[in-house]
């Protein structure tokens, strides 16, 4: 599992926990969410988040 960080924010999404406030189950990889997928924090898309190494 792996995790994807904001470039305009830093905010991260734990493909491991996913959001499941949001309706995204734990394990949910970060290529399996919606195009519409937004920053939490910032709104940016998907396009303008880095995996972590």
């Amino acid at each position: 599992m792996s995790r994807y960080v904001c470039n305009v924010c830093g905010w991260s999404y734990d493909e491991e926990v996913g959001m499941p406030d949001n309706g995204i189950p734990a394990g949910t990889k970060f290529e399996d969410l919606s195009d519409e997928f937004v920053c939490e924090l910032c709104g940016v898309g998907k396009d303008d988040f880095t995996k972590e190494d």
